[in-house]
């Protein structure tokens, strides 16, 4: 049937519905996806040529979802990665658990082979919600074209609401290319709970009965205006505050309130006071695994313990309850705020003496550069007094990461992005995503040499996006963490942990980065002038290559 005069033909009146779920992102405030093409989602790649959205291409699915879920945890709104089936799929693995164990929200996006060919082992094809229905809070298929907008409301909803967590959605090659209406599906609102007259009750009077309180703060859902209010009331009212591990910067570095990390190697002084304060009021997490040091600390159920998560299950949970506030941080500290307290001496004197011993763990080591090997103590020394007030850092998991723990200055809510499920790899990619969110902000990455070559050829990514994050590589050549393991429980017995370590400095230059290779411990100062100077003059990223003896750990 041939349009009249003036009208439009039935097909440039719809799209197809891979355009509709770039539409979509664009209409949740998503700004940037991260990308490992695949032929299967090519209609979805040609929505995003003319969109707003950035597509950043990197060189590796676990890269791409790691820079994701770093997304996530900068923005309250999840990161969005794209990969293809099979393979891809497989890769983008490491980034789900991740955002899985630290309550991150992210949608990852998996084409599919053609819906026609399912169910006939086609190339590549594989069951996606068998593979992550037990890693991710959905799995949703787009079988149904004209439902393209509405399952990318679901999924962006899925993702922040209760929660926060990964959702998977699979797309498959033939029903994204098939034309819809293009109207795009409102935004689902997220509940974000708040205190109810009891629950203020219920705090207050917990405050009131305690001379040792305590708050720890967690998660990744947090903005900086909470964490600003909630920072004025705990110095108003003389309160402490704890960060769980990898999380620190919510209460800043150097706020009187801050009493230090509480997490795996944890100075010695945090774990005990989990067992001394009479009051724990968990904001954003509650007391798990790592916190409690394997189920072990803080177990007796006559404890007074207050969590406050919009989790209602309270998964994750260990130990005594005395008391859930079904909240997001948002809503709690806007209500918090509003609590009146009489100060207390002895929450004068617990605080005082806590963050005693915090200032006294933070303190930098001498910055004058001994004889000898590289030491990371020397150049941490000489990097945190360059640092602005919005510095951030990145790192993934290992030995190496203590240095960042003990001595980086985090100042602002997620100026430490970390993967607290203790996945490698994370160091560079989470790097890249935080500079190409911040253009203009200092940040570090410290990588292990183990770790580093995980995701180290991200650096391409960065060269060609022109993220300048200053990369640390500290070469100790081993897998230091599960060597610490092996001597307490196999001493001497040096097995499967040894590395040989190319020239990372060298790879550095070969993309396109400023690449510096120290092995002399007097040589640390100079070159990191050279390395900020290559990010703030000739904006590039810079990679030091730290060459440290093994064995020699932060604390």
């Amino acid at each position: 049937m041939r349009a009249g005069a003036g009208e439009l033909p039935a097909w440039q009146l719809t799209k197809s519905a891979g355009h509709v779920i770039v539409d979509s992102l664009v209409a949740h405030g998503v700004t940037r996806a991260y990308v490992v093409p695949g032929e299967s989602f090519l209609d979805v790649l040609d929505g995003l040529h003319d969109s707003p959205i950035d597509t950043v291409v990197c060189r590796h699915e676990g890269g791409a979802t790691y820079m994701a879920e770093a997304d996530g945890k900068m923005k309250q709104l999840p990161g969005v990665a794209m990969v293809t089936r099979g393979p891809g799929a497989a890769n983008a693995h490491v980034g789900l658990h991740t955002a899985w164990q630290d309550s991150t929200p992210l949608v990852l996006f998996v084409g599919l082979i053609p819906f026609v060919h399912r169910d006939r082992e086609a190339f590549q094809e594989f069951d996606i919600k068998a593979w992550f229905n037990s890693g991710a809070k959905r799995v949703m298929v787009l079988d149904h074209a004209e439902r393209a907008s509405e399952i990318v409301a679901e999924a962006m909803f899925a993702a922040m609401s209760g929660r926060p967590g990964p959702v998977v959605v699979g797309l498959p090659e033939d029903v994204i290319r098939e034309h819809v209406d293009p109207a795009v599906h409102p935004v689902i609102p997220v509940a974000t709970g708040g205190m109810t007259t009891a629950d203020a009750a219920a705090i207050t009077a917990a405050l009131l009965d305690s001379t040792k309180p305590l708050f720890v703060t967690g998660g990744n859902d947090w903005s900086q205006a909470a964490a600003d209010k909630l920072t004025a009331w705990l110095e108003k009212h003389h309160l402490p505050a704890a960060a769980e591990w990898r999380t620190q910067g919510t209460v800043p570095f150097d706020s009187p309130s801050y009493v230090g990390p509480i997490g795996y190697g944890r100075p010695r002084p945090t774990y005990d006071l989990l067992e001394e304060t009479d009051l724990l009021i968990f904001v954003g997490t509650v007391p798990g695994d790592v916190i409690t040091d394997g189920f072990v600390c803080r177990q007796d159920w006559n404890k007074k313990n207050f969590l406050v998560t919009i989790d209602s299950s309270l998964r994750g949970r260990s130990g005594p309850v005395s008391w859930q506030i079904v909240a997001k941080p948002d809503v709690f500290i806007r209500d918090l705020v509003e609590i009146e307290l009489p100060v207390k001496e002895e929450w004068k004197a617990w605080t005082s003496r806590m963050r005693k011993e915090q200032e006294a763990f933070a303190a930098l080591p001498p910055a004058a550069p001994g004889n000898g090997p590289a030491r990371m103590d020397t150049l941490m020394a000489n990097l945190v007094p360059t640092l602005p007030h919005d510095a951030m850092v990145t790192f993934g998991a290992g030995e190496h990461t203590n240095w960042a723990h003990r001595y980086f200055p985090t100042r602002r809510y997620a100026s430490m992005l970390s993967a607290r499920n203790g996945s490698m790899g994370y160091s560079v990619p989470s790097a890249i995503a935080a500079s190409l969110e911040t253009p203009g902000r200092r940040v570090i990455t410290i990588a292990g040499d183990g770790e580093f070559l995980m995701n180290g050829q991200e650096l391409a990514t960065a060269a060609q996006y022109g993220a300048t994050p200053l990369v640390v590589v500290m070469d100790n050549q081993e897998y230091g963490t599960i060597r610490t393991h092996q001597e307490r429980h196999y001493p001497d017995r040096v097995s499967g942990t040894q590395l040989k370590n190319p020239d990372f400095a060298l790879m550095a230059q070969a993309f396109g980065g400023l690449g510096i290779r120290v092995e002399q411990d007097h040589d640390i100062p100079q070159a990191l002038t050279a390395a900020l100077k290559a990010i703030d003059d000739d904006n590039v990223f810079a990679l030091i290559h730290l060459i440290v003896e093994q064995r020699v750990k932060a604390y």
